[in-house]
């Protein structure tokens, strides 16, 4: 692993950590960004392939939705409709009659690139009770001491546990696939394999039955088996998502931005599908497992 890979590695996780901690619209305004230069790079591999996507169209919606997220979050899945059905409006009305490659590409485009994530800021800010234990502006939040991290507000913890179990799937996949890995995985991405896979998803479910007995999540054991098998193999089936696309576009890296890493959709694959499954199983699941274990 090159110098440059393991310092730009370590800033986007400092990055990451303090938008994490920092929450409301701090956090907000950081996922933000990331789908908006994660759409750029998308529309990119869209238009290697000759597809012409409401690129520009998708991209404002895109922010709309984020926006729904932390002020109306009830109605954010209503808006994603309506979005998706303004994109095809659009397209519509374009001088150049767009095809079915051209209105499919753009609705991936809002679904993968722009109304996924928003469960990032669900999950971090829209929470019950998240707002009204800011202490800084913008619904933020700074803890008055670090000395008991249980102690953190619910949506805090969550969002860690959930980042540092996908660390560790990525951390554990790429380290013990390069020392051990022998069988490979998938035709998509040759690199990738088998041992890599369940070493990747062993780091995850370690991680996240720690986090589930240090945070004390109802039924731990359970809870935290579930939510690690979980987080390890959507990340997992983000990244091999996302090597698909690069490879049917004819790209190695979806983009430069990140020095030794590639683009942000490089580093974000992992992320994408596990937020809203994530999101649920905090919400649905784990009331149920609290009644049952009760």
């Amino acid at each position: 692993m090159s110098l440059t890979r393991i310092i730009s590695g370590l800033v986007a996780i400092a990055l990451a950590l303090g938008m994490i901690i920092l929450g409301g619209w701090y956090f907000a305004i950081g996922i933000g960004i990331i789908i908006f230069l994660g759409q750029l790079e998308y529309f990119r591999l869209v238009r290697a392939k000759g597809i012409e996507p409401a690129g520009k169209t998708t991209l404002v919606v895109s922010q709309i939705l984020l926006i729904s997220a932390i002020i109306t979050p009830g109605i954010t899945d209503a808006a994603f409709c309506l979005g998706g059905t303004i994109i095809c409006f659009y397209l519509l009305f374009q001088p150049k009659m767009a095809t079915i490659a051209d209105i499919a590409s753009s609705i991936l485009g809002l679904f993968y690139g722009g109304y996924l994530p928003t469960y990032w800021v669900r999950l971090r800010v829209s929470l019950p009770n998240s707002a009204s234990l800011s202490n800084l502006p913008l619904n933020g939040y700074w803890p008055e001491s670090w000395a008991n991290p249980s102690q953190f507000p619910a949506a805090l913890t969550l969002t860690f546990l959930v980042m540092a179990c996908i660390w560790a799937a990525d951390i554990g996949a790429y380290t013990m696939g390069k020392s051990f890995g022998r069988t490979q995985l998938s035709n998509i991405s040759p690199k990738k394999t088998v041992e890599g896979a369940l070493f990747g998803i062993g780091g995850s479910l370690l991680v996240a039955e720690l986090g589930a007995w240090y945070f004390c999540l109802p039924a731990w054991q359970f809870s935290g088996l579930l939510l690690g098998i979980l987080i390890g193999v959507t990340s997992l089936l983000g990244d091999l998502t996302e090597s698909m696309m690069k490879r049917d576009a004819g790209v190695k890296d979806s983009g430069q931005l990140i020095p030794g890493h590639g683009g942000i959709l490089d580093r974000t694959d992992s992320y994408v599908f596990t937020a809203p499954l994530v999101y649920y199983f905090v919400t649905l699941l784990l009331p149920l497992l609290a009644k049952s274990f009760s």
